[in-house]
């Protein structure tokens, strides 16, 4: 297989010395549970197709994006009792972000999206204190399961290990997915506190005593095909993303 220059796993010095990368790509995913039929790294796996995919399509439009080796390791403090579901604190992350973006300011690449493949991630409070001490570097985080609204491509989406994320992994790697016999349900107690119920306040779920399974959202309607259908929009609209940011003047983002 060939190298592809947008991904710096598989480039080498020679291509690397020679481009003028204008955004890195930083994929973030977890270690976790996936109810019974899906693998642990599904969020890794996920956030290496779809970076990959998004940088092919922004690459062929001219646009020069490095994607980063995955962070395979994601906020897990309401499964600490699942086994071998790995935590990463939140000021682990920070303090690891942090070393990528002074990273990136020293060597003059102006413009990072981390690009998060987890729920229970969420950069945007890093960002803007990164930003603050990194002005020269643009920082944003794009989610890649809210690039395209889901609920076109599936019966009911699911918010984990459900139809959407089976589906994508029936495409990504049908290998690595158990017969949907084998699969829960993906059954899930909901808060009994209406105003967590209805999103406008929050508490971190104890996933344990929410979910038997470790799943929540149903699997068995997921194809391969809805999979590669849902994914290929995703990479399309993101890969759209890179390009206009490789475009853009950071000096003057607002119309």
């Amino acid at each position: 297989m060939e190298p592809r220059p947008y991904i710096l796993a598989e480039t080498n010095w020679k291509v690397v010395k020679e481009t003028a990368y204008e955004v890195a790509v930083l994929p973030w995913g977890a270690t976790e549970a996936h109810n019974y039929h899906l693998p642990y790294g599904t969020d890794n796996f996920q956030c290496d197709y779809i970076a990959a995919a998004a940088a092919r399509v922004a690459w062929e439009r001219g646009a020069k994006v490095v994607v980063l080796p995955t962070i395979p390791f994601g906020v897990n403090t309401g499964q600490l009792d699942i086994r071998l579901d790995i935590n990463m604190m939140p000021s682990t992350q920070m303090a690891v972000l942090r070393d990528v973006v002074d990273t990136l300011a020293r060597q003059g690449i102006p413009k990072l999206v981390v690009l998060n493949g987890h729920g229970g991630n969420h950069f945007q409070q890093m960002l803007r204190e990164l930003q603050a001490l990194y002005p020269q570097v643009f920082l944003c985080v794009v989610n890649w399961y809210q690039v395209v609204d889901g609920k076109p491509y599936f019966n009911e989406p699911g918010d984990h290990a459900g139809e959407m994320e089976t589906s994508a992994m029936m495409h990504i790697a049908p290998g690595w997915v158990l017969d949907l016999s084998e699969a829960g349900d993906g059954a899930a107690k909901p808060f009994k506190i209406n105003a967590f119920r209805e999103g406008w306040a929050w508490a971190q779920r104890e996933w344990s005593r929410v979910t038997a399974d470790t799943g929540v959202g149903n699997p068995h309607a997921a194809t391969a095909e809805k999979g590669k259908r849902y994914l290929t929009d995703v990479a399309e609209k993101l890969g759209g993303l890179l390009v206009d940011l490789a475009d853009a003047d950071t000096k003057d983002m607002y119309s």
